[in-house]
């Protein structure tokens, strides 16, 4: 009977296999971040929701929808894809007045295709206005279809800037969010 050694080379292998399946287990994390100026003649439309606004509608290439851009970064990100300009640049005419919700879309079908799924989404918008509490359970509800999750992994938030800055003079609204993702079935 023989013996196997432990060599060097086997146990290096080994790491690198057992590596491999704890990434492949491991959600993966991402942040974006998005800001519009305010606009007067165009509606505020946040994660797909018309939000009544008394100072306006975002500026932007497409609807301007700040905290779903945010979440299309995010997205990108934790799958290291890069950012929403590289898939959809404002350069394109084909992107112009786009519905940010089909940027999203689109983006959910390419990380489908990379074999990933998105665990959760977190998004804080920033604003002194307009009021975001009331719309939030709409745009829950919104993003976790489009993302294909139940809504309870869809968390939204909202906050001022203490009148600090652009956000705070009402110039404009921002959005960050995080994504986790996940490789379907967990296999590298």
């Amino acid at each position: 009977m023989t013996q196997s050694a432990l060599t060097p080379e086997l146990l290096d292998a080994v790491n690198r296999a057992v590596d491999a399946r704890l990434a492949a287990m491991m959600p993966r994390v991402g942040i974006g971040y998005d800001i519009h100026r305010f606009i007067e003649g165009r509606p505020c439309i946040l994660a797909g929701v018309d939000v009544p606004s008394d100072v306006g509608g975002l500026e932007g290439h497409s609807d301007a929808d700040a905290a779903t851009h945010a979440v299309i970064d995010a997205l990108l990100g934790a799958a290291a894809l890069g950012d929403i300009g590289h898939f959809f640049p404002d350069t394109d005419p084909q992107w112009k007045g786009a519905d940010s919700l089909h940027l999203l879309g689109a983006c959910v079908d390419r990380l489908g295709r990379d074999g990933w799924r998105t665990v959760n989404v977190d998004v804080t918008i920033i604003a002194e206005r307009p009021k975001i509490a009331p719309h939030i359970a709409a745009m829950r509800e919104t993003l976790a279809r489009v993302l294909q999750i139940p809504g309870d992994r869809v968390s939204i938030k909202a906050t001022t800037n203490e009148k600090l800055g652009a956000l705070g003079r009402r110039e404009g609204l921002a959005a960050v969010a995080c994504a986790a993702i996940i490789r379907q079935g967990g296999h590298a």
